[in-house]
């Protein structure tokens, strides 16, 4: 028993060095095999022997528990949120402000992570809990989710009395392209953006599914310690690589604004280049004690301002027009383009809105185009390359009969929009159906276009209503469905009978009636 003991010590120390090396430093110096055998070996010796598990042991991250909802934590510092700076006027302005109050100042620059701000806390170098920012003042207990994010240190590296850090989760751009490609076989919606993604996983219930979503985390300020000396963030920030955590980068000193700024625009042409998404770069008073003088507002630090940069325009090749016919009968041309990244999101394809939307920007299939993310959220074609042009562009013209069901397309006065006269359109009646299961209206998760269009395919469902005597034998029959993946959907199905009456309203998909119109009355007709 005593050899067990201390086998169960030597795996747990040999496995927490060897998985910061991999995780924080980025230096592997064994296999993913060895890792993997050590690491059942430390299970095997800890399933037969509790009593000698380490509470901060690395098999504590490969344990899945399904929650029943998270905990509020109230954040004794609060979470607060930063000023924004678009233009360098208004950089120098904070920066002027600062001066004046504290005279002069040293600043430190970092990375504005795009991700889910969380706190740590310890307790003699044990983590003990970690929440989300929430609204700043209160937040959700996510401590199961975050432990099985590897590049957080369970066990400090030496046993400080308390520690209280902030930093971002977040998912690599590998990592969420790989989660969209994996969605999309799946039929499932797909995130919108990395931030989306990385926050919908730290939110799941099942701590299992977070782990399979590899999250990653950048630590960027000490909240509140016991045990710690320390008078500049810089300094802050190099305890706490000393400690286990993974830091920010970028976070040199600068002697004034004017050396900062250089390093914000810098980063600004790096950003495409990173292996995650950023919104923007941070300028920190680097002093505490001119921290500390300079104070907060309710909302936001004075010593701090995050600078955000203009939109990004990329270009790209308009390679074809296609047509997408809605739930409606509306008619919409899209573009397809030669993927391309902006603002996080690889890009392949857009709306064109309408006809006059197309011809205003003299938009021809060969063009290039340039393509932003209207609000860093919504794609859009902002112009064209006419330099580009070499005479073999194509113009694009609405078509005069539904692709889908031959019928009439017409374009009634006064609008913008086409439509197709057909009542019984196959494209209208797949709308329909994608928009009645969406998250406003019933969710009904794992129900996706794909699945949806088999189902129609299969004459399973000719209308919404069709969707609740679907069979279980007949789902688990289709293929990539089987006997689990059949219960799964249709209790999803059984509980979206228990939505509110607003979320059936808005998903009849009744034309010109909006989520906030069937709020409004369902409010007065209960």
């Amino acid at each position: 028993m005593e050899q067990a003991k201390k086998r169960i010590e030597e795996l747990t120390k040999i496995l927490t060095y060897h998985s910061h090396q991999y995780y924080v430093l980025d230096n592997p110096e064994i296999s993913d095999y060895e890792y993997d055998m050590m690491l059942r070996e430390l299970k095997d010796l800890e399933d037969k022997y509790p009593q000698f598990r380490d509470p901060a042991s690395p098999t504590a991250r490969v344990i899945g528990n399904v929650a029943e909802g998270f905990r509020s934590v109230a954040h004794t510092v609060p979470m607060q949120s930063l000023n924004d700076a678009f233009s360098k006027e208004e950089v120098l302005d904070f920066d002027k402000r600062a001066r004046d109050a504290v005279g002069d100042v040293e600043y430190v620059t970092e990375y504005k992570i795009d991700g889910l701000s969380v706190s740590l806390e310890y307790e003699n170098g044990l983590l003990i809990r970690g929440s989300t920012r929430g609204d700043g003042l209160v937040g959700e207990d996510v401590t199961e989710n975050l432990k099985t994010i590897n590049s957080i240190p369970l066990r400090l590296t030496r046993p400080v009395p308390y520690l209280e850090v902030r930093g971002e989760v977040f998912m690599s751009r590998t990592t969420f392209d790989k989660l969209n490609a994996q969605r999309e076989e799946k039929g499932q919606s797909l995130f919108a953006n990395p931030r989306n993604a990385a926050a919908g996983s730290l939110r799941q219930l099942d701590s299992a599914i977070a782990r399979e979503r590899n999250l990653d985390i950048f630590i960027f300020n000490i909240q509140r310690a016991e045990g710690l000396e320390f008078s500049t963030h810089h300094e802050g920030l190099a305890l706490l690589k000393e400690l286990g955590f993974k830091t920010v980068q970028q976070n040199e000193v600068f002697k004034n604004i004017e050396e900062a700024f250089r390093q914000v625009e810098i980063i600004g042409t790096e950003r495409d280049d990173l292996p995650f998404d950023i919104d923007g770069a941070v300028i920190k008073v680097n002093n505490l004690a001119q921290r500390e003088e300079l104070g907060s507002t309710t909302k936001c630090p004075r010593w701090a301002v995050a600078y955000k940069y203009p939109p990004e325009t990329k270009k790209t090749k308009l390679l074809d027009i296609f047509i997408q016919v809605g739930r409606t009968g509306k008619i919409t041309p899209n573009a397809l383009l030669e993927p391309v990244r902006v603002s996080g999101s690889v890009i392949s394809k857009t709306t064109l809105h309408n006809i006059d939307f197309i011809r205003e920007r003299d938009i021809k299939i060969g063009d290039s185009v340039y393509v932003r993310k209207a609000g860093d959220i919504i794609p859009e074609i902002v112009g064209i390359e006419p330099k580009d042009r070499t005479g073999k562009e194509v113009e694009f013209n609405m078509p005069e009969f539904c692709p889908q069901c031959g019928a009439p397309v017409v374009r009634t006065e006064g609008e913008a929009a086409h439509r197709c006269t057909g009542d019984s359109c196959p494209a209208q009646l797949l709308r329909r159906l994608m928009h009645y299961v969406s998250r406003d209206a019933m969710d009904i998760e794992g129900l996706g276009p794909a699945l949806l269009e088999k189902f129609l395919d299969e004459g399973f469902i000719k209308s919404p209503a069709d969707l609740y005597t679907l069979e279980k034998d007949k789902i688990a029959a289709l293929d990539k469905m089987g006997e689990k993946s059949a219960e799964n959907l249709l209790a999803s199905i059984e509980a979206s009978k228990g939505r509110d009456l607003y979320r059936f309203l808005y998903a009849l998909g009744i034309n010109l009636n909006g989520l906030k119109s069937s709020k409004t009355i369902c409010k007065r007709f209960t």
